[in-house]
């Protein structure tokens, strides 16, 4: 299979190490990865803010950086759907588009990984992820338990999960809710890092650094010890970051 990586412009700028981490994931799963060097931003931000028509440059542009792949892979389940839902029409000959984990578990089929990351872990559900992409099974749908993210982690050498009290709340980032809602958006994130503390986790995991990024924004205000890492960094076998590292 050919894949194409598309990484998010947040993760770009913001998290390289998230982008580092999936490609040596996917490639130690014996999966041809190439990264096209002329992706940008895929046009998410104006279609959520009503002004999709801005965001066209963007869609084309990555239509041609992906044409050709039998797969797009991407560690984020927010840009994930973007791209799924209002990028491509569902024509043939399209390649189809898969949030890292989900990929994982359901095209590679995962058993086992080499990893170990011996520290107290909470899992982050995101919106999209959870009930965009159905990476999980939402906590308000009766049915048979899933969760995929979860289902990798568990794979991990010495972790261990802990049990939230709302699994699946959402932690009030929402992209530019964050921005027009801060009082909002700040505060579920507030009630969101609780319930983790409660539980005494040491490390904040999930498949969308969008929202990791908000809780480490509030954490960090705190000086709280809890640090928040992207899935794709503990299934790579890496640790928590000290204070003084960047």
């Amino acid at each position: 299979m050919k894949v194409g990586l598309f990484i998010p412009c947040y993760v770009d700028q913001f998290y390289p190490q998230v982008a580092i981490a999936s490609l040596e994931l996917l490639e130690s799963a014996g999966v041809d990865v190439d990264y096209p060097l002329k992706q940008t931003c895929c046009g998410q931000p104006m279609a959520n803010s009503g002004y999709q028509e801005y965001g066209e440059g963007a869609a084309d542009l990555f239509r041609k950086n992906f044409s050709g792949f039998d797969y797009v892979v991407c560690p984020s389940g927010s840009c994930t759907l973007h791209t799924k839902d209002h990028i491509y029409s569902g024509k043939d000959n399209e390649p189809k588009i898969y949030e890292l984990c989900e990929f994982l578990t359901d095209v590679l089929k995962i058993k086992n990984l080499e990893a170990t990351f011996p520290y107290k872990v909470g899992i982050h559900a995101s919106c999209h992820g959870l009930r965009g992409l159905n990476l999980a099974k939402p906590s308000e749908i009766m049915g048979v338990e899933f969760n995929k993210p979860k289902q990798l982690l568990e794979m991990v050498n010495g972790i261990e999960l802990v049990n939230l009290t709302r699994k699946d709340e959402c932690c009030g980032f929402g992209g530019t809710f964050a921005v027009f809602e801060e009082a909002v958006s700040v505060s579920m994130g507030k009630d969101r890092i609780k319930d983790h503390e409660e539980q005494g986790v040491q490390v904040i995991t999930g498949a969308d650094m969008s929202c990791l990024m908000h809780l480490e924004g509030i954490l960090r205000r705190e000086n709280s010890p809890v640090k928040v890492m992207h899935i794709a960094e503990i299934l790579n076998g890496q640790v928590p970051k000290t204070p003084n590292q960047k």
